[in-house]
């Protein structure tokens, strides 16, 4: 008798889930041992941790078992932290043991990227993941707290730095826009005291967004009080705030109470760490999704790095875009078991919605530019979407969000 093929997947994030939803879905009954890896026993909506970290969301509204999405008689769940992936002696050792495979699927997600700026690893703090997010919102809400009970009244602790305005922290400017106002009316604070200041390296906002776009959400931005720093990298970071370059000599400190880094990710460093060459722990990966010289392994989401033709640029890290490799993934070991050939991913772009808090975003859906409720809508739509793509109607209804007037 032969021994089923195993596949071992490393991340329960958008990639490595779907992955497992659709082997479970293509692959005949008994026709594969597979074994999800991840170090927390649920997933949590990454493109949600700015409403947790800002507090219009619950953390725990973010977040949902694995063990509710998949099929616990055809996957095996282990809840363990990866440690090393050892591609050429095939093996995975994690914090609770190895395991072996026959196919290995990596989608061990992002982490933050500081680009060596001084201090900022120990300084400022990151949106990576629901505990991060649970820490900002607490850190945020402690600073507001000790204001109104300081004699001294130091007003650099309502002052919130946000590095980067790309989509992470657009987006996470948008929700403070709102949870701003709720917070000085609960600790009594005047809202002109409170300051939320975007700084940015490049010299745009959104890079890659239609510029109509960008100037409305900045428009709308500004208007709820965010100020922006464009064209002004961060060169260190200290204990009392950020030191930003204005000029070519020229330089500015801005104290602040809360310094938040939303200005780039980089994949796994235990993917960085193994034998799979990588740039910022992201592997060029074949168009079938395989690692190049392990015809064995797929990468998926964050960790893989996908160049369109087009443009010549990579394909962002999107949920999107890793949900989709996560099926194409599942086909294509489908195939390799099967002796078939694999098939190319071909990314199919729906759209790109930007949020700027409850009720308001931009973004490009079907071709057509959309503003305003319009696009809130269909961000929330998008949201839902990707609910039901892994957990089918019962999750939708769970976890879905409903506030769509």
């Amino acid at each position: 008798m032969l021994k089923r093929p195993s596949i071992l997947v490393l991340g329960a994030g958008y990639g490595g889930l779907m992955t497992v939803v659709n082997l479970q879905k293509v692959l005949g009954t008994d026709a594969a041992d597979i074994t999800l890896i991840n170090k927390n026993e649920y997933h949590y909506e990454s493109t949600w941790l700015h409403e947790a970290a800002a507090g219009t969301m619950l953390s725990e509204e973010v977040r949902y078992d694995i063990k509710e999405v998949i099929d616990s008689v055809k996957t095996k769940f282990v809840q363990a932290t990866v440690e090393e992936i050892d591609v050429v002696g095939k093996r995975v050792l994690t914090d609770s043991g190895e395991y072996t495979y026959d196919y290995l699927v990596i989608g061990l997600g992002f982490e933050g990227e500081t680009f060596g700026i001084e201090g900022l690893d120990k300084y400022a703090l990151s949106i990576a993941n629901v505990k991060a997010a649970r820490y900002i919102r607490e850190h945020i809400e402690y600073q507001f707290a000790t204001w109104s009970t300081d004699p001294v009244k130091d007003d650099s602790r309502l002052t919130i730095v946000v590095g980067g305005a790309g989509f992470t922290g657009i987006e996470f400017l948008g929700e403070l826009a709102n949870r701003v106002p709720e917070l000085c009316k609960e600790f009594d604070i005047p809202r002109e005291k409170v300051r939320v200041i975007c700084v940015e390296a490049a010299p745009m906002v959104l890079p890659g967004f239609d510029p109509e776009l960008v100037n409305y959400a900045v428009g709308h931005l500004e208007a709820k009080g965010i100020e922006f720093s464009i064209g002004t990298p961060v060169v260190e970071a200290t204990p009392e705030g950020v030191k930003i370059k204005k000029g070519d000599d020229q330089f500015e400190f801005i104290k602040a109470g809360t310094v938040v880094w939303a200005a780039g990710v980089r994949g796994s460093s235990v993917l960085e760490a193994s034998q799979i060459e990588s740039m910022r722990a992201r592997v060029k990966v074949e168009k079938d999704l395989r690692a190049p010289g392990f015809p064995d392994v797929f990468i998926v989401g964050d960790c893989a790095l996908m160049i369109n033709e087009e443009t010549n640029r990579p394909y962002p890290p999107t949920a999107q875009i890793a949900m989709q490799q996560g099926e194409t993934i599942a086909k294509n070991i489908n195939a390799l078991i099967k002796g078939e050939d694999t098939a190319e991913f071909v990314p199919d772009l729906k759209g790109t919605v930007c949020s700027l808090g409850e009720d308001d975003a931009i973004g490009v859906v079907f071709g057509k530019k959309v503003t305003g409720k319009r696009a809130s809508f269909m961000k929330k739509m998008i949201d839902n979407r990707a609910l039901f793509m892994v957990g089918g109607a019962k999750l939708v209804m769970k976890k879905g969000k409903f506030n769509v007037l």
